[in-house]
């Protein structure tokens, strides 16, 4: 299971997981609870149930590089292109904008 902290102003808001069926999106409670807390996406508002899709969320998938810098990505660390979850978490700690994803390590885990 690949998770990854997400990260608003380098403010850890939730957490996306990829599941076996798919992909979830979770704020933090006590992020929700803060008052002024924002929304990372209008398309993912704020509320305390988990969001689910079987495909990763539009908002993530458009913070993967394209072009150029996904090939150099994919070259440098042999990543697949189709494999989305991980080009964000390998891609995505320190993009462009507001949000950013760090990939959370598990006891066991190699990368």
């Amino acid at each position: 299971m690949k998770q990854g902290e997400v990260k608003l102003y380098n403010k850890r808001v939730g957490v996306i997981t990829q599941t076996d069926d798919g992909f979830e999106f979770c704020y933090d409670a006590e992020y929700v609870a803060m008052y002024l807390s924002e929304a990372i996406s209008l398309t993912l508002p704020l509320r305390l149930e988990p969001y689910k899709s079987s495909i990763l969320f539009p908002f993530f998938d458009g913070l993967i590089p394209e072009g150029w810098l996904l090939e150099i990505a994919q070259q440098n660390w042999k990543i697949n292109r189709h494999d989305r979850m991980e080009l964000l978490l390998t891609c995505c700690k320190d993009c462009l904008g507001a949000v950013s994803v760090e990939r959370i390590i598990e006891e066991g885990d190699d990368k």
